[in-house]
């Protein structure tokens, strides 16, 4: 299934696609379809009921799928099925406890950010809940920093149950689904990183360049939810990232250093991951700050990321009113 978070007041309702382009609105089907009243409130709360939650869904939509063409008209007519591409999109877990975002992680972005050496173990940092967008949320270009915004698109995963300290042989089992983020960042603070001299300034500059990533509206997601058994193998995606229609990434995740199931036991040795925490899992080369001459988003213009079998994620830069 590929399920969506509807941003709709005064609360955001869950939806799910009944075909590529259509979504059921499950809180505005609840009117008409008892089954309905089953299905959890919000993403992370049908995340949080486990099978039962996913299950709840499953049969809505299965019930919806059964109806005939003039039933489905008058859903419709009422608002509960519409066009995809006409809702406003919040991420798909908007509320998530933790967003964890890797990095370092693809061989060949390594190899254009000049000086990075391989790592050892996974790298990764905490993004705020504020930084997170739906697809077709404008990226707003922030005064402070506006003039060297670059893109990363990532594939991300979604924790399904909660864990702690688990083996990569069992990993996978924790993982609800997969969806797609944008890292964006804001390079002012990168160059302080690679001339630091010492450890201690090293470690100050790589903070900053980190809150970089962590402005308001800096990690669009979306724009689905897609369950697990949809995607049989996540370590081997196409995915690219475009910019004003130009290929700016493209790859395949077969590139990451550290798998998801690495990755999944690695981090689960500190974190207690709770069901719709965001895990991204690092951006592949072709980011903006690694081309020569290097490459900012501006305002107007348009970032997409497409990833295989789950979509692809549109934002647009503008300038802060």
């Amino acid at each position: 299934m590929k399920l969506v978070t509807i941003d709709t007041l005064p609360n955001p309702h869950v939806g799910v696609l009944v075909d590529d382009d259509t979504v059921l609105d499950l809180a505005a089907l609840k009117v008409v379809l008892p089954i309905a009243n089953l299905v959890p409130n919000s993403m992370r709360e049908i995340l949080e009921a486990g099978d039962a939650g996913i299950e709840a869904v499953a049969h809505c939509q299965a019930q919806v799928d059964s109806m005939a063409a003039d039933e489905k008209l008058i859903l419709a007519e009422a608002g509960i099925i519409s066009p995809l591409e006409e809702l406003p999109l919040l991420a798909p877990v908007p509320n998530p406890k933790l967003i964890l975002s890797v990095g370092l992680n693809y061989w060949k972005h390594l190899e254009e950010m000049e000086g990075t050496p391989t790592p050892k173990h996974p790298a990764a940092f905490m993004k705020t809940r504020d930084s997170l967008s739906g697809s077709g949320s404008p990226i707003i270009a922030p005064p402070q920093c506006p003039n060297m915004i670059d893109y990363e698109g990532e594939l991300c995963f979604v924790i399904g149950r909660q864990c702690h300290n688990v083996s990569a042989e069992e990993a996978m089992d924790y993982v609800a689904g997969y969806t797609i983020a944008n890292d964006v960042s804001a390079r002012n603070w990168v160059g302080e990183v690679f001339a630091s001299d010492g450890t201690f300034p090293a470690i100050h500059s790589w903070e900053r360049n980190i809150n970089g990533k962590q402005l308001p509206g800096f990690t669009p997601c979306g724009p689905v939810l897609v369950t697990r058994e949809e995607i049989s193998e996540p370590n081997n995606l196409q995915m690219k990232t475009t910019l004003n229609g130009e290929v700016m990434q493209s790859t395949n995740t077969d590139d990451m250093i550290f798998k998801l199931p690495e990755l999944i036991s690695y981090f689960s040795q500190w974190y207690q991951f709770h069901p719709g925490d965001i895990v991204t899992t690092g951006s592949p080369a072709g980011v903006g700050f690694g081309r020569d001459p290097k490459v900012f988003m501006k305002p107007g213009d348009v970032v997409e990321v497409e990833v295989e079998g789950i979509g692809k994620l549109s934002n647009t830069i503008v300038e802060m009113n």
